[in-house]
């Protein structure tokens, strides 16, 4: 994958706030994630078990499912 494309929001405060997030992992939600699903607004989740934190990380992309919003491990995802 090339730069990763990422909202103003996700770089000024998801990655102040999670400092521990690693836009690899980001990478790989995106192009191979355990689960994909449309929200409403039209944004996508895609979740990727990270064995290093031991959670399923849920990064939310734009409509485009290629910019990266949000990302944070999701205490009530179920597999």
């Amino acid at each position: 994958m090339n730069e990763l494309a990422t909202t103003d929001y996700f770089r000024n405060d998801v990655l102040i706030k999670r400092p521990y997030i690693k836009l690899e992992w980001c990478e790989v939600a995106l192009s191979d994630p355990f689960r994909r699903e449309i929200q409403d607004d039209g944004r996508i989740r895609h979740w990727i078990f990270v064995a290093e934190i031991n959670k399923y990380l849920r990064v939310v992309t734009l409509e485009d499912g290629l910019t990266v919003h949000n990302a944070f491990p999701d205490r009530r995802f179920k597999p």
